[in-house]
């Protein structure tokens, strides 16, 4: 399971278009953050990385599906998928070692935003920033970005086309991320069955962590999304 991991890790990063994507992250990040003046931090008045949290999401709907879209879409269509298959290794390690790979590439791509928390605490003249809100607002992109990548392994599952897959995970992860939130607003659904609805999307339980409160109903919320989407993938993978 672990060389699986190994090995997608090092074929991303032996690629151009792996560092390109964690690059193309991190400016557009601080582009909005720096530099434009809609959202730029530095105009608010006081220390605070909310737009960057707000922000973050967004843009791992594109990056997450184009770190994941060739996880198993590149091996059917080149054909090592029968290769894979003579290591002594179950379906569910393969999916695994392949999950925790495409993890491992965009927790090396969230890191480096940990340095807006310094930039925005050394330009403080206050108290700074919230520093257990931004614990928590880190968490929660974390447990976000796990789940992005479950589905986006799960949509290189199903096709050997690597830009279906990107196409397929990023409206995916689009439709879970707000669609329940934007389906709840319809009047008819006030009263009740609109609480529900919001409840079962992640921007609900993402905004939840954000506020620096961990609830164990949202880590069980985020943990259930990838345990889900990792059995269907290894559903596909074994009836391959």
């Amino acid at each position: 399971m672990w060389s699986i991991a190994k090995k997608e890790f090092r074929q991303f990063f032996s690629s151009l278009t792996g560092l390109v994507a964690i690059v193309v992250f991190l400016l557009l990040n601080g582009l909005f953050l720096f530099v434009f003046p809609d959202t730029s931090i530095l105009d608010y008045g006081y220390a605070t990385l909310d737009k960057f949290f707000e922000l973050a999401p967004w843009i791992l709907l594109f990056l997450v599906p184009a770190v994941t879209m060739r996880t198993w879409s590149d091996e059917f269509k080149s054909g090592t998928f029968e290769l894979l298959r003579t290591r002594p290794l179950t379906a569910g390690q393969m999916v695994t070692g392949k999950y925790l790979g495409a993890l491992a590439i965009v927790f090396i791509a969230l890191l480096p935003t940990v340095i807006y928390v310094f930039s925005v605490q050394s330009l403080s003249a206050g108290n700074g920033i919230d520093a257990g809100g931004t614990i928590g607002s880190f968490i929660g992109l974390f447990l976000l970005a796990a789940v992005f990548t479950a589905i986006g392994t799960w949509c290189s599952s199903i096709t050997p086309n690597s830009v279906v897959a990107f196409i397929l995970s990023a409206f995916v992860c689009f439709l879970l991320y707000t669609g329940f939130n934007a389906v709840s607003k319809i009047p008819a659904l006030q009263g009740g069955v609109d609480y529900v609805l919001e409840n079962l999307g992640i921007d609900s339980h993402y905004r939840s962590i954000s506020r620096g409160v961990i609830d164990s109903r949202d880590i069980i919320y985020f943990a259930s999304l990838v345990l889900f989407f990792l059995l269907i993938t290894n559903r596909k993978i074994a009836l391959r």
